[in-house]
């Protein structure tokens, strides 16, 4: 078991209602494009798969997905969209849980690799990436800039969404680079806000090549979004891309 926090059998019933916007074949689109491209005629791995927001459309789209889901309730919810023989799910952490056979690629989004807390477990997830990928398979994450650019001297706190609905800000720790992600959410129309709180390590995309290296993977590919957009120093998040060795 990793240091990930589990998701609750609440957080997973509500979680594809409050992320439906993102669930959107709009937003969507670019991003299974891109994955599939990846995948090719071979096999999708997807760390952390959840209810299957990526997951389920990309399996739809023909490519063979299986899942790791250390939330058994996220995983239910998946299971509720598709069957086992369609889309398989391995419960367990990403950082150390191995499933059968090779896999053209093995992908992780959403911030997802900022739930193992240490920077050892998510060397452990580049490894784990590697150890299922076939020779030429890639490796891609998505995940957000830390950006401690807004932080003036004195300052812990961003926010990240300020909507009528809505509360979204993170707080820092500088030292253990620990972020926490608040929400404030509004329950129906009686005026009651619904908090929650989430754990996360940051990681730079410099880190992360070196987290690669470690595991064997060469840097292929760094944009700043699934239409592949250039990726600069104002880029919010990157998409990136390593590949193992043939």
């Amino acid at each position: 078991m990793t240091s990930s926090e589990l998701w609750t059998r609440a957080t997973a019933d509500r979680y594809d209602a409050e992320e439906a916007e993102t669930s959107s074949a709009a937003v969507l689109g670019p991003t299974l494009a891109f994955l599939a491209e990846l995948a090719g005629d071979g096999r999708a791995l997807e760390f952390a798969i959840g209810t299957g927001r990526v997951g389920v459309p990309l399996r739809e789209r023909g490519v063979p997905v299986v899942g790791i889901e250390l939330s058994e309730h996220m995983a239910a919810v998946l299971r509720r969209k598709t069957d086992e023989d369609t889309l398989p799910v391995f419960i367990g952490d990403m950082a150390t849980t191995v499933v059968p056979g090779g896999f053209t690629l093995v992908y992780l989004v959403y911030n997802t690799i900022t739930n193992l807390l240490t920077q050892d477990e998510q060397v452990e997830c580049f490894r784990n990436a590697a150890r299922h990928l076939e020779p030429g398979g890639r490796f891609v994450i998505e995940l957000g800039v830390p950006p401690l650019r807004f932080l003036p001297s004195g300052q812990v706190a961003v926010p990240f969404d300020v909507s009528e609905r809505h509360l979204g800000f993170d707080t820092f720790d500088l030292v253990e680079q620990i972020l926490v992600s608040h929400h404030l959410t509004r329950d129906g129309d009686d005026g009651r806000y619904r908090r929650d709180d989430s754990r996360h390590r940051y990681a730079w995309p410099a880190e992360l090549d070196l987290m690669a290296r470690i595991a064997g993977l060469e840097p292929e590919r760094r944009v700043a979004d699934w239409d592949g957009a250039p990726f600069t120093q104002d880029s919010a998040k990157h998409i990136s891309v390593w590949r193992k060795p043939t």
